[in-house]
């Protein structure tokens, strides 16, 4: 049996991960297993030492209320990640998904699903977290350390749920986009929707041989599409053809490019999920 590796936190977007899950549970007939993470920002240790700002001669009562709202911090953290994975996990079952389980966890979501994602097939988080839900230009901080990290293909969820019905796959021919027309083409996840592949690249020789390889795996598979090779930026040509063609899901490969090469000129990776107000899946 397939399973999904759903990461749920305290944001607007969790709602809309939940509604993302069920609909990939469903189509895959799989069971979920939700996370919920407490990481303790470095930033903000856990008892900050003031015994030198506000004095040696300072009664110790206070540093030791101090110390005790912290704890009390941490055990209403606890308490709201319950409520979270309850309220998820009820919902879930509600749609009929049978096997659902949940997990509260201490630490980094990103060091954590280096141990938890062997065991799941796929994983679902929000495009962005608790402190960005008002950045509309700017990612969760997190999500790019995750996909960066995950070894399994990473269903990212936008703001709100809509019916999926068209695919697109932005494809350029590297080793991690052939994954991922690979995966469209293979997995039931996809079965039945309205599948379109497009290259943002001059028709060229090379253009077209990659294309023809993407449209003979396709066709060899029975999987209905439509092929299209459009001069022009990635980000503006991909984004473009998002919202002339009324696309639901955008799938691609995850980072082609060198962390130098990406720092120098930035990355479409990123570039993508920012532009495009619909959710993505993407392969490594």
């Amino acid at each position: 049996m397939k399973n999904l590796l759903v990461c749920i936190d305290d944001s607007t977007y969790t709602r809309s991960v939940v509604d993302h899950a069920a609909w990939a549970a469903q189509r895959l007939h799989a069971g979920v297993e939700l996370l919920h993470a407490i990481d303790r920002h470095p930033e903000r240790p856990a008892t900050t030492d003031l015994s030198g700002s506000i004095g040696m001669d300072t009664d110790q009562a206070l540093l030791n209320e101090l110390a005790g709202l912290d704890e009390q911090r941490s055990r209403l953290a606890m308490a709201r990640g319950h409520q979270l994975l309850d309220a998820a996990k009820a919902d879930l079952q509600q749609r009929g998904i049978a096997e659902v389980r949940d997990c509260l966890r201490h630490g980094n979501l990103v060091d954590l699903l280096e141990d938890e994602q062997a065991a799941h097939d796929l994983l679902v988080l929000g495009k962005r977290g608790e402190a960005a839900d008002f950045a509309r230009l700017h990612l969760g901080g997190t999500l790019e350390r995750v996909l960066r990290a995950s070894t399994r293909p990473v269903l990212v969820a936008s703001r709100a749920f809509q019916p999926i019905d068209k695919v697109l796959l932005a494809f350029d021919g590297s080793p991690s986009s052939r994954k991922a027309v690979d995966l469209v083409a293979r997995n039931p996840l996809f079965a039945g929707l309205e599948c379109h592949v497009v290259m943002a690249a001059t028709e060229d020789r090379a253009a077209t041989v990659h294309m023809d390889w993407a449209h003979t795996l396709l066709d060899a598979l029975e999987i209905t599409h439509r092929t299209e090779i459009i001069p022009g930026n990635a980000e503006e040509v991909i984004g473009g053809y998002v919202e002339r063609h009324g696309i639901d899901l955008l799938v691609l490969g995850a980072y082609g490019h060198s962390r130098i090469r990406e720092l120098l000129l930035g990355s479409t990776t990123t570039a993508l999920i920012r532009r495009c107000l619909v959710p993505a899946l993407l392969v490594r």
